[in-house]
């Protein structure tokens, strides 16, 4: 299973970004999936996630300005980042486990870098 992470990229404060996670060789239709991030000298942090039945739960920094969601074909997770802010600013990762109540996420994408003037 293979997760590649696009779409980040270097924006102004306020502007939008869209990123994509393309799964190969695994669908999230039955699984639960996530984006995190983590920022220069922290510690890695959830950002959202999106369970088989389509429940969302977003770290609170984020809820109303970043939406997580599935594309039709369930291969690729989005999230749609709106009014994004300087702290915003991190190398953000997708991921992947069966539940939602599973401790451990099983995969990981290698990130992609969202930086925000």
């Amino acid at each position: 299973v293979q997760l590649v992470e696009s779409g980040g990229g270097s924006v102004q404060a306020g502007e939008s970004l869209r990123l994509s996670c393309a799964a190969d060789g695994y669908t999230f239709s039955s699984h639960c999936v996530g984006w995190f991030r983590q920022a220069e000298t922290k510690e890695r942090e959830g950002v959202a996630a999106i369970d088989a039945d389509g429940r969302a739960n977003y770290a609170d920094s984020v809820r109303g300005r970043l939406t997580i969601s599935k594309d039709s074909t369930r291969t690729t997770l989005i999230l749609q980042m709106n009014n994004l802010r300087p702290d915003d600013t991190a190398m953000y990762y997708c991921a992947a486990k069966r539940q939602c109540s599973d401790a451990e996420w099983t995969y990981w994408g290698q990130g992609t870098q969202v930086t925000v003037s």
